[in-house]
């Protein structure tokens, strides 16, 4: 299976901040939003960086109350590791573990075409059991 698959449940809407605004509005679009990370963009589709509920934790650990203050382009993550359309679900779980990614732009050349969770995932995984578990007790009362 594919990151398509998940892509085609999920959807490829892909929320943006601009490296200029300020953590304070990050945050407040973080939880309008009720996502863990939002893609950076300058615009027309740019990927600058990543910021995460984790990086503005960081930043109020290293910067203190005035961490609302600063910039998203202060405390965003950059080279940003990506995956594609066509990679392997596998694949992109052990990089997202080995790396400790939760979240995870989909590019497609230059074009990011979504964005999807460790959440999103272990959610595809344990549907995909679920099926296999159902054919398996199915094949099993047949066989009787």
């Amino acid at each position: 299976m594919k990151v398509a698959n998940i892509l085609e449940v999920k959807g490829t809407e892909v929320m943006t901040v601009r490296p200029g605004d300020t953590i304070r509005n990050v945050a407040h679009r973080l939880v309008e939003e009720n996502v863990g990370a939002l893609v950076v963009s300058g615009g027309a589709g740019t990927l600058e960086g990543i910021i995460s509920e984790r990086d503005i934790s960081r930043g109020l650990a290293v910067h203190g109350p005035n961490v609302g203050t600063l910039l998203a382009s202060d405390l965003m993550t950059r080279g940003v590791v990506t995956c594609g359309p066509d990679d392997s679900i596998s694949d992109t779980a052990r990089v997202m573990t080995n790396r400790r990614i939760r979240h995870l732009p989909v590019q497609d050349g230059n074009r990011i075409v979504g964005i999807i969770s460790i959440g999103d995932i272990l959610k595809y995984r344990l549907d995909e059991v679920m099926l296999e578990t159902r054919v398996l007790r199915d094949i099993a009362m047949a066989v009787r």
